[in-house]
């Protein structure tokens, strides 16, 4: 995850991880939130059904979502 960034977008794969970039700064978790904000959004999903699991005050992050999201995750990363 890029904090800070010029605008918000999902993509593309960087070795073997998704690029997530968000225009929120890494204050009091509002980077960590709108990450999860960005990615339920680009999945169709509610913000409860994505998670950070590992990585909250890194840049590079481990998130869970459901495995019925698998599908658009994969066309969000430039995947078949």
């Amino acid at each position: 995850m890029t904090p800070r960034a010029a605008s918000e977008r999902i993509g593309p794969l960087r070795d073997g991880a998704l690029v997530v970039r968000v225009t929120a700064a890494p204050v009091e978790g509002a980077a960590n939130d709108a990450l999860v904000r960005l990615l339920a959004e680009a999945l169709g999903l509610p913000r409860s059904a994505v998670a950070i699991e590992a990585g909250r005050r890194s840049r590079r992050k481990i998130v869970s979502v459901p495995v019925v999201a698998a599908d658009r995750l994969r066309a969000l990363a430039g995947g078949t």
